[in-house]
């Protein structure tokens, strides 16, 4: 009977902490650390001047004050979950409007970092104080190192893999360099029927990797406000593969201008200093510089990061598109690079292009590896993102 009691009691206490208020709608009080939490809740999620059922005013809001800002990010901390903080931190950015507090170190040191907080950061790049541009840069490698950490290897891995075996050999060095599918349809005609076996006369198998440049990889990023996480990801992708030798890879950013940031790729960190969030989109004018930038077009896959609101030229930006085509590019749209599912993008071009045999669709940082390696393989794209990607992710 008593953990009956127990277990009514613990989910009292839980829809208390739900609902907030006071203990009138539960008859459940809090005391001592849940108090705390609650508190901090309400700071940032109780409506000021809500009454609880007693009439009761409720208490609610951080002001304006960087101190006790600083302290609710601290408590926040200690009450929750990192996952759980980056969300409140993010809310209260949005909803408390405190954008202009994170230009000072104090906040700064208070936070969580994640993705959210870089592309805030990043958009508030111009206008950082000196004293805030240490602590800001400090937040913003935490996470490059942690998603490096996260994506570096298993990204290399994935892409060498499809490096090697897209280089065909007659004469692997090893059981595991050979083809077996390749080997056995360029052998049938040696199939004995008594043995039920084929005769590999002639074996096809995967070359062993080389230092020289294989393939070239452009990646042109979106830096309009809605694809903060886009950049960041993208920025760290971009430093992975350019560590890589047997690929050129090239990172370019636009808005209504064009910046070529691949001397920065060696350090991730500059790189993303050196976007800029926010503006206007000139999608036609960063393509007709990518296409500058290409040597070898049959080995080159072009990567457009972007939610496709044009504002340039449309009929332009799809004719060089279909000129990169022609031209032997592989081309790739993605209308995200993030966790967070495709953003609101231009349904009209993202059907054009998809017309061209260029699908459009979001692509999770996880998948993105699998995809390189794809590209690299030149399979069908649109076939791996419909094995790959939820139903009807694919534009």
């Amino acid at each position: 009977m008593n953990d009956m009691t127990g277990t009514a009691d613990e989910r009292l206490r839980r829809w208390r902490l739900v609902l907030g208020g006071d203990a009138d709608g539960t008859g459940c009080a809090l005391g001592g650390a849940d108090a705390k939490m609650d508190g901090a809740l309400a700071a940032l999620y109780g409506r000021p001047g809500e009454q609880g059922r007693s009439g009761a005013s409720r208490s609610a809001g951080l002001g304006a004050s960087a101190p006790t800002v600083a302290r609710w990010l601290g408590d926040i901390r200690g009450y929750f979950p990192s996952t759980v903080v980056q969300v409140m931190q993010q809310d209260a950015i949005e909803r408390l409007n405190l954008t202009a507090l994170l230009l000072e170190p104090e906040m700064l040191e208070a936070v969580e970092p994640d993705v959210h907080l870089v592309g805030t950061l990043l958009s508030l790049n111009r206008v950082m104080p000196d004293q805030a541009r240490e602590s800001a840069r400090a937040v913003v490698r935490k996470v490059v190192e942690d998603l490096e950490r996260r994506l570096a290897q298993r990204t290399r891995t994935a892409i060498t893999g499809a490096l090697d075996r897209s280089a065909r050999t007659h004469r692997p060095r090893r059981p595991a360099d050979i083809d077996w599918d390749r080997t056995i349809r360029a052998n049938l005609k040696h199939y004995l029927p008594e043995r039920r076996t084929v005769v590999p006369s002639r074996l096809v198998g995967y070359a062993r990797r080389q230092q020289a440049v294989k393939r070239e990889v452009v990646l042109c990023v979106d830096q309009s406000g809605s694809m903060a996480a886009s950049v960041v990801y993208s920025g760290v992708f971009g430093a992975v593969l350019a560590s890589m030798r047997s690929l050129k890879t090239s990172l370019v950013v636009f808005d209504t201008a064009v910046v070529d940031l691949t001397d920065r790729l060696a350090d991730p960190v500059e790189l993303l200093f050196g976007t800029q969030l926010g503006g206007g989109t000139d999608i036609n004018r960063a393509i007709a510089y990518c296409q500058g930038l290409v040597t070898r077009p049959a080995d080159t896959t072009f990567v457009l990061i972007s939610d496709l609101y044009e504002g340039g030229v449309r009929q332009e930006m799809l004719r060089r598109v279909a000129a990169m085509l022609a031209a032997g590019i592989q081309v790739i749209v993605l209308l995200a690079l993030s966790d967070e599912g495709a953003p609101s993008y231009d349904h009209d071009n993202a059907a054009a292009l998809a017309a061209m045999g260029v699908p459009a669709f979001a692509c999770t940082p996880d998948a993105f590896p699998s995809l390189m390696a794809a590209a690299v393989q030149r399979r069908d794209i649109r076939a791996w993102a419909e094995r790959h990607l939820p139903a009807g992710a694919v534009g």
